[in-house]
């Protein structure tokens, strides 16, 4: 029971009771209240700030543990992309090479996103910085994929077409070593025969007797065959696919017509001295892709290691050509 409480009155000189009215009675009740209440939330508030409840330490657990888990993904994936990295330099200088094909662009290779970020519906997770990473990261190495298999797609096909291409590819000298002079002018600068200024010679001069047999270096067909009384002369080109010509010039007649589809080692034709030739000969030229190139190197399949560095010996020297 509580103690009854007294006030010493200065007028009377003595101690009275003191009594509560009501409302000083529930003024003081809720002071109580209200006291253990700012108390109570004050604690709770600690308590939560610097203690974790039981669901809370289940939660730090789970997204502890999602976090390491995107870092192995990306760990993973780095490792792919190393993976995927090493196919994409086989493919673009071994296999495209050996089918002269070319390689894939790197602009094509890097499959980058741009535009409109597709990657702002991730900034409301907690972690968005990880999960957009990881999101993008697999992104790219998608798109990767995709163009790498449709890479190797197109290199099956050119490997189904590998014995069509090796059979068109110019691979042979188009006049026989037997019937053979002497090889007057090379790939290189030369002193024209009848201007005498030094110009460009775009392909290689076989010089032989009038007469001689001229023959396709690969499969193809006969796109051009004209009769001229200067430059080229009485020429033929014929069109191996896969981005290959050749082009015989100077010579005294043909053996084929337009259209004509021939193989390696058909007589198309016979050297002579026309157009702009000051001797009888074959002016022989192979073309890649619109780009007259080195026919020198296209002679790998009947000449020896010898005899072929003979012929780049004598193409490699610098003197006049017939033409």
């Amino acid at each position: 029971m509580a103690r009854a409480k007294y006030q010493f009155d200065k007028h009377t000189l003595t101690y009275r009771r003191v009594t509560l009215s009501v409302k000083q009675v529930l003024l003081r009740v809720m002071g109580y209240v209200a006291t253990a209440t700012v108390f109570s939330a004050i604690v709770l508030v600690m308590f939560t700030t610097f203690f974790d409840s039981p669901k809370e330490k289940q939660l730090k657990r789970d997204i502890a543990q999602l976090e390491l888990q995107y870092k192995v993904l990306n760990d993973r994936m780095l490792q792919v992309g190393q993976v995927l990295a090493e196919l994409q330099e086989k493919d673009d200088n071994i296999y495209r090479v050996i089918f002269e094909a070319e390689p894939i662009p790197r602009s094509v290779r890097e499959a980058g996103f741009g535009g409109v970020n597709r990657y702002s519906h991730l900034d409301a997770f907690a972690n968005a910085d990880l999960v957009t990473e990881t999101t993008m990261r697999l992104d790219q190495l998608t798109k990767k994929l995709v163009v790498q298999s449709r890479s190797f797609d197109e290199v099956i096909e050119m490997a189904k077409n590998k014995t069509v291409m090796l059979a068109s590819i110019p691979a042979i000298q188009p006049v026989s070593n037997e019937k053979l002079t002497r090889i007057a002018s090379g790939f290189n600068f030369r002193i024209h025969p009848i201007y005498k200024i030094k110009h460009f010679h775009t392909g290689i001069d076989f010089t032989a007797p009038r007469g001689t047999e001229i023959v396709a270096t690969g499969d193809g067909t006969v796109t051009k065959m004209e009769i001229e009384n200067r430059g080229y002369g009485h020429h033929i080109i014929i069109d191996h696919g896969f981005g290959y010509e050749t082009l015989y010039a100077h010579m005294s007649r043909f053996n084929v017509r337009p259209g004509q589809k021939v193989r390696r080692g058909d007589v198309i034709g016979f050297i002579g001295s026309t157009g702009t030739s000051t001797a009888p000969h074959l002016h022989y030229e192979v073309i890649k892709n619109g780009e007259k190139i080195n026919p020198i190197n296209f002679f790998f399949n009947d000449l020896t290691a010898e005899e072929y560095d003979k012929v780049v010996e004598l193409s490699s020297r610098s003197n006049q050509s017939f033409d």
